[in-house]
C-alpha cells in the first residue's frame, strides 16, 4: 500500500448496461480472457455476465491500482465495442 494513502482497500462494484443481452454477452466473450490474465500485484478484478449488464468487480490494495483496473476495464470495453461496430 502507498504510505501516504489513507486507504486501506478499495473495491467496487460497476454494472455495465448494453443494448440487449446478446450485445451484453458478444462483448463479455470478447474480453473474459482480459480479466482472466490481467496481472494481479495490487489488485484483481473479476467479470460476470448478468442479462444485459456486465458486472466488474475489483478489490485494490490502493487507490493508484484501482484507478489503473477501472481504465484497463473501459479501455477493454470501448475496444470490443468498436471492433463488434466494424464487423456489423
Amino acid at each position: 500500500m502507498i504510505n501516504d494513502s489513507p486507504l486501506e482497500r478499495v473495491k467496487s462494484n460497476i454494472s455495465v448496461e448494453f443494448e440487449d443481452d446478446r450485445q451484453a454477452k458478444i462483448i463479455y466473450e470478447s474480453i473474459i480472457l482480459e480479466f482472466e490474465t490481467a496481472p494481479d500485484f495490487r489488485s484483481s478484478m473479476t467479470i460476470d455476465l448478468d442479462g444485459s449488464n456486465i458486472m466488474i468487480n475489483i478489490d485494490a490494495e490502493d487507490s493508484t491500482s484501482f484507478r489503473a483496473s477501472v481504465n484497463s476495464a473501459i479501455k477493454w470495453i470501448k475496444l470490443a465495442l468498436e471492433i463488434n461496430n466494424l464487423t456489423n
